[in-house]
């Protein structure tokens, strides 16, 4: 039976402005991250989307290298396109991004034009699209000049291969920089997505002032903080959950080191009538600078709780105070660009794709194989690429 989307979708939600722009955005979005790789469940990958569809969310965040392995998400969303939302297209906001690590070679990852607009056709291919709605620089690339990578994103939208042109992870200054190029030749800055939560406030320092200034829209990601931020982890760690399996972003010693800091916000979500992802939604979206929390989900109930948060997002400052008091110390030491954790796909021996953390910015590294070669701030180029 074909799907028929729910004819009150448009009821449950108050959609928020994207920065300066026309376009306005759902307050909680749905990422493809995890979840959507060959080896998960195409049926629950598309009950996923029909239940968040259905609840009126209509940004779909997407990237070249989301899987496992790189590609998979993008195929796994062309599929559920194909099958269910193509007579839909102009209801949904469906976004890709490019920078990170794709394809083996020299023009496999990074900002350059070349790689950035052939990812482009690469997604456009696999999703079964004419064009995305928002097309995003992954990451600040330091070896790359911002006015290439800027060139990329208006040669995209210029072509209609995209709408919208958009960042990610980029430090304050890049953003500001970045920003007036794109404005200069008429393809504004649409949003800046970064990473932020209540364990991680390291935009706060710099980059919502940035955005603020830009005019440009937000998208958090991972706003619960790969699950921590949940109720997941309040009695240990299951043996079934991410922290006890292979991530290297979400690891039994993280989930430990932050136990006593998740039980005490999980005491004062149930005083809100809230449970913990939903307070953790609630606060993100607290600060009008955010356009929308970007959520990922395995279960289609998990994003009907997490819109529950929508119900209360006031705090009083005695709670702002404690969740202040939860902050990582180290996200508040180091600006964006210098330590910042994210998906990054490399080709170990083996052939086969796996994830480690990068440090961007100033201190990007680049995997090849099993080694970690990092660039380091004052090198030559040359040294950097060298240098372990």
């Amino acid at each position: 039976m074909s799907y028929l989307p729910d004819p009150g979708r448009y009821s449950h939600l108050d959609y928020r402005r994207c920065g300066r722009s026309g376009l306005l955005l759902p307050p909680v979005s749905l990422g493809l991250w995890h979840n959507f790789g060959a080896a998960d469940d195409f049926e629950n990958a598309r009950q996923l989307i029909h239940g968040a569809f259905d609840a009126g969310i209509t940004y779909f965040d997407l990237a070249n290298n989301y899987g496992p392995p790189p590609g998979a998400a993008e195929e796994c969303f062309g599929r559920i396109f194909m099958q269910d939302l193509s007579r839909f297209r102009d209801e949904l906001v469906i976004a890709t991004k490019a920078g990170h690590l794709m394809w083996a070679g020299p023009y496999g990852d990074w900002g350059s034009r070349k790689h950035m607009l052939a990812s482009l056709d690469q997604s456009l291919s696999r999703m079964k699209l004419d064009y995305v709605d928002i097309f995003y620089a992954h990451r600040h690339d330091p070896e790359t000049p911002l006015e290439e990578t800027a060139g990329a994103l208006v040669t995209a939208v210029r072509s209609g291969k995209a709408l919208y042109a958009g960042i990610s992870k980029f430090p304050a200054e890049q953003t500001r920089q970045i920003c007036a190029m794109l404005r200069e030749a008429g393809v504004p800055c649409l949003v800046h997505q970064l990473r932020y939560n209540m364990f991680n406030r390291e935009p706060e320092e710099s980059v919502f002032q940035a955005i603020r200034e830009t005019g440009t829209g937000c998208v958090a990601f991972s706003p619960l903080a790969q699950g921590m931020l949940t109720d997941r982890y309040l009695e240990g760690i299951p043996a079934d959950s991410r922290a006890a399996g292979s991530s290297v972003f979400l690891t039994e010693e993280r989930v430990r080191e932050h136990g006593e800091k998740i039980r005490s916000l999980a005491a004062l979500a149930r005083s809100r009538g809230q449970s913990l992802a939903q307070m953790a939604l609630a606060w993100v979206l607290r600060d009008p600078v955010v356009t929308t929390a970007l959520i990922g989900a395995s279960r289609p109930q998990q994003v009907m709780d997490c819109l529950k948060a929508l119900e209360n997002t006031r705090f009083t400052a005695e709670e702002l105070s404690i969740i202040d008091g939860m902050a990582d110390r180290w996200a508040l030491l180091f600006p964006m660009g210098a330590f910042a954790f994210s998906f990054y796909p490399v080709f170990p021996e083996s052939g086969q794709l796996q994830e480690l953390p990068e440090i961007a910015g100033q201190g990007e590294h680049i995997a090849r194989n099993t080694t970690v070669f990092c660039r380091f701030p004052g090198l030559p180029a040359a040294e950097n690429r060298n240098k372990k």
